[in-house]
């Protein structure tokens, strides 16, 4: 299809093969083994962006890991932004909650933060759009979320809170945090399109390995760092073949790379 050793490729052709595995992925089934499948458990609003807030910052390391922990905390017979407000930290639910880098006390400590947050009669997608609305860019509005949870801290936490949210000034591809916006921001059988503050043309990439090699592969990422300028780079040259929706590509780049299928 292209000749990948001399990196001779058409435009034409990059985008008859991406819209080609868009439309494989974005589909019901697709759902099933994805982190995604976490916000079509709930049907208020408010719970699906926790479930997808919380599901996202567990998204690293092997699927089937953090999938199995996540399904101990985010199941459908719980009223996800009830439990929230109503917490006590020696619920029996969220003793042990490590996982890889980051410890219970993490956790508990993002849950006490969206606790405080749901109890001032606020909630993520009101936070998300405040902080979008002071500069109107994706950066701005991921560093004043990220700047509210840090300034929000009031327990012993280690190291691992920081991975659980990091910071966007470190330049890091926000790829965990990239991704819930999509699944917040695009409508289609995976993601929910629960916030329409912000349009589907300023998403960006969620960049990781699998997304970065397949863009290198097809000439839409020239860098090799996978951080957020890189996430910018292929997310304005897919641009070239949706400007108003490039990050459903995202699809397309996440199953060719992940399934091994050759180009």
């Amino acid at each position: 299809m292209f000749n990948t050793n001399q990196r001779v490729f058409q435009k034409d052709k990059i985008k008859e093969l991406l819209d080609k595995y868009a439309k494989e992925y974005d589909t019901a089934d697709f759902i099933k083994n994805d982190p995604s499948k976490f916000i079509h458990l709930y049907q208020d609003k408010q719970s699906i962006e926790i479930a997808g807030f919380i599901a996202s910052m567990f998204a690293y390391g092997k699927r089937e890991l953090f999938i199995k922990k996540l399904e101990t905390f985010l199941t459908k017979d719980k009223n996800l932004a009830d439990f929230i407000k109503n917490f006590d930290e020696n619920d029996e639910i969220l003793q042990n909650f490590d996982y890889r880098f980051s410890k219970g006390i993490d956790f508990l400590q993002i849950l006490k933060i969206l606790q405080k947050l749901e109890n001032e009669k606020e909630s993520l997608g009101s936070l998300f759009e405040y902080c979008y609305g002071r500069q109107k860019t994706v950066l701005s509005m991921l560093q004043g979320v990220t700047d509210y949870f840090y300034s929000n801290v009031t327990m012993k936490i280690t190291q691992g809170f920081y991975h659980l949210l990091p910071n966007p000034s470190k330049g890091g591809a926000m790829k965990r945090m990239n991704m819930m916006l999509r699944w917040f921001i695009r409508k289609s059988p995976v993601d929910v399109g629960i916030w329409t503050f912000m349009d589907t043309s300023e998403l960006i990439i969620p960049l990781d390995v699998h997304v970065g090699n397949i863009s290198r592969q097809i000439g839409l990422l020239t860098r090799k760092n996978n951080d957020m300028k890189s996430a910018v780079e292929i997310t304005e040259n897919l641009k070239q073949f949706d400007k108003n929706d490039p990050v459903k590509y995202d699809f397309a780049l996440f199953g060719i790379g992940v399934n091994g299928d050759k180009i």
